[in-house]
């Protein structure tokens, strides 16, 4: 059975992490909480409807064919962007509750992130490899 790599073009992923940041820091700068749910809710249509609309907007400037870009596996994509979506969800949900502290813990974590996944460091792929590993081990450890 032939198993299809499913990928995303490197700067639609560069350009949702920049929308991230951007909203994460607006929300910290200007006091306004309400502002995550611009990112929340582009993370959750991602997610639950496979369409982002910040990637299908950013699709309309790509120069190339969007093959010809250095691809970025859609499988880990989701990955991150579920701990995006869970963390913006924690930050808004402890905002309204009055937990302001979780709020700037939970926003700050998600805008790092976000950047230094721009950098080129991807904290939530070293996550993701970390436990694939460890699912993997156990279950060797289950087959002796």
């Amino acid at each position: 059975m032939k198993q299809t790599f499913r990928s995303i073009p490197q700067p639609l992923v560069r350009t949702n992490q920049w929308f991230i940041v951007s909203s994460v820091l607006l929300s910290l700068i200007l006091s306004q909480a309400y502002i995550l749910l611009l990112p929340l809710s582009v993370g959750l249509s991602g997610l639950l409807l496979q369409f982002n609309p910040v990637m299908r907007l950013a699709k309309l400037f790509l120069k190339k064919n969007p093959s010809a870009y250095i691809p970025e596996d859609y499988d880990q994509q989701q990955f991150n962007q579920v701990i995006a979506v869970v963390c913006l969800a924690i930050a808004l949900f402890s905002f309204y509750m009055g937990w302001i502290v979780l709020f700037y813990i939970f926003s700050i974590i998600v805008a790092l992130a976000a950047f230094v996944a721009i950098l080129g460091f991807c904290i939530g792929c070293y996550v993701r490899f970390k436990l694939v590993r460890y699912l993997h081990n156990k279950s060797k450890l289950k087959q002796n």
